[in-house]
């Protein structure tokens, strides 16, 4: 029978911080010979995705958690090239807690001093200039301002929107100093697509996914009027808040709820979500449409434009309506823009 091979325990802690990476160096570190690690990938219980790294965890890459694949790019690039590697751009958002960043991340690194070696197996090594340096899970990663400099330019608009969005409802950053930001990328090659885009950031956005169905609902000309309705009851007290409205006559409210499959799909979300909508709807102000992400473009942007036309259609029937303009005294939890073309949550 074959010899189990024991993986020091500290060693595995490492891994853990690591998204299941570990270096040849750490393995030294730990007691684990060059010849050990040789025969824990021979016998399919570790992986090498790089020279000098390790993935000790062996699950493929498709059945990962996408929040894992995006940690396990920047840790990647930063052990691929050594202790004195620092993540940038996206690998750096990835640290700092940014969401909306796409699922395939690649693995960026840039080296001190103006050192520059080659790039391998997909990684990246980048040159950026003057950048600032903060650290974080023991390593020096681009500070959150500068990695978003370096990443935007790189980004298709929904992710750009997104992770704009992500980084000021997280309170990562304030308007003030992403218009900072904004003002550091003119000029930057690939930047000019970033600024047409500035004005869709909106930190109310709770997640990419809502950020995903408020792009689709303004490009199909149905934007919301409003993000995170807060809905009352007669007596005035809080009810629930809906992640898209739009105001209807009468006060009322065609709330669009954008369910996230991990976060709906468990049986106690499912009842509080089916409670939480019984609410909503049995204050006789609400009318309340769900979706998911198979829903974008087109089912959630018909089906809201389809309701909006039929209660207009309504309304011009009877001539009651009056659709409050924008600046025009709002309901409760209503937060008014904090910048120029951008809302802080």
């Amino acid at each position: 029978m074959p010899r189990v091979i024991a993986v020091p325990a500290g060693l595995l802690a490492v891994a853990t911080v690591q998204a299941g990476l570990v270096s040849g160096a750490q393995c030294d570190a730990h007691g684990l010979s060059r010849g050990t690690r040789a025969r824990l990938v021979a016998s399919g219980r570790w992986s090498r995705p790089t020279r000098g790294v390790f993935d000790v965890v062996g699950v493929p890459e498709r059945r990962r958690h996408p929040d894992d694949r995006r940690l396990r790019a920047a840790w990647l690039g930063m052990l691929a090239y050594g202790p004195d590697a620092i993540a940038v751009g996206a690998c750096a958002l990835v640290i700092h807690g940014v969401a909306g960043l796409p699922i395939r991340v690649k693995p960026q690194v840039a080296l001190p001093a103006a050192r520059h070696l080659e790039s391998r197996d997909g990684i990246s090594v980048r040159r950026f200039d003057g950048f600032a340096t903060t650290r974080s899970g023991g390593r020096v990663i681009a500070t959150l301002d500068d990695a978003l400099v370096q990443a935007l330019p790189e980004l298709r608009r929904n992710q750009a929107v997104a992770v704009l969005d992500s980084a000021l409802n997280r309170r990562l950053i304030d308007v003030t100093r992403l218009e900072r930001v904004r003002s550091r990328l003119s000029g930057r090659r690939g930047a000019a697509g970033v600024d047409a885009w500035w004005g869709l950031v909106d930190g109310r956005s709770e997640s990419p996914l809502e950020t995903d169905a408020r792009l689709a609902c303004v490009d199909a000309g149905v934007p919301p009027d409003e993000l995170q309705v807060e809905i009352h009851d007669s007596a005035g007290r809080f009810v629930a808040r809906g992640d898209l409205g739009w105001r209807l006559r009468g006060g009322r409210w065609l709330l669009a709820e954008i369910d996230g499959r991990e976060t709906h799909d468990a049986p106690q979300a499912l009842y509080g979500d089916r409670e939480r909508q019984n609410r909503l709807v049995t204050t006789g102000d609400v009318d309340l449409l769900r979706f998911v992400r198979a829903d974008f473009p087109l089912l959630l942007t018909s089906t809201v434009r389809s309701h909006l036309a039929r209660h207009r259609s309504a309304t011009r029937a009877v001539g009651a309506a009056r659709f409050p303009a924008r600046n025009e005294a709002q309901p409760p939890g209503r937060q008014p823009p904090a910048g120029p073309g951008i809302v802080e949550r």
